[in-house]
């Protein structure tokens, strides 16, 4: 059984990159708005979701530009959102299962000197404890959903087969 070409796919294909560019600054910005207007300060685990995405950002921006000059790659740099999304996925997953108490998590700092780049700044914050959640879901429970999405249709734009002209 053949996969079915979707003309829809094949528009969203080149434009893919800055699709996952925007989710990405959003999923970002949501983050920095909960901290900074809702005073939620993160925990360790929240700040490495952010990595991965703002490493999309950077991949996608990357991607974005490099298949306007080669459009035909444009497969590739979705395959490769993908990958990055199933990393997000992944980290989003680890906090969900450390939030449910699935497995155990202490969030605490490294110190491994006299002066230490990893103190924290502000208040500690359990990983364990989410600070808000909206239908029962938290922050990390919404990161793992959207970038399970986001792998999903990034896989699709990578593999779905073109449509004949």
């Amino acid at each position: 059984m053949s996969a079915i070409p979707s003309p829809l796919l094949d528009r969203a294909r080149p434009l893919w990159p800055a699709i996952a560019l925007m989710v990405s600054a959003a999923l970002l910005a949501g983050a920095h708005a909960f901290e900074t207007f809702g005073h939620m300060a993160p925990c360790q685990m929240c700040l490495a979701q952010r990595e991965w995405h703002w490493g999309i950002v950077a991949l996608a921006i990357a991607a974005f530009l490099h298949t306007r000059r080669r459009p035909e790659q444009a497969r590739w740099a979705a395959f490769l959102i993908a990958l990055a999304f199933i990393g997000s996925f992944a980290m989003a997953a680890k906090h969900t299962a450390v939030e449910l108490h699935w497995i155990p998590e202490t969030c605490e700092f490294e110190n491994t000197g006299p002066i230490s780049f990893r103190a924290p700044v502000g208040p500690v914050v359990r990983c364990d404890t989410p600070q808000w959640n909206l239908f029962g879901l938290t922050m990390a429970n919404y990161n793992a959903l959207i970038s399970l999405a986001m792998a999903l249709l990034s896989g699709l734009i990578a593999f779905a087969p073109e449509r004949k002209s």
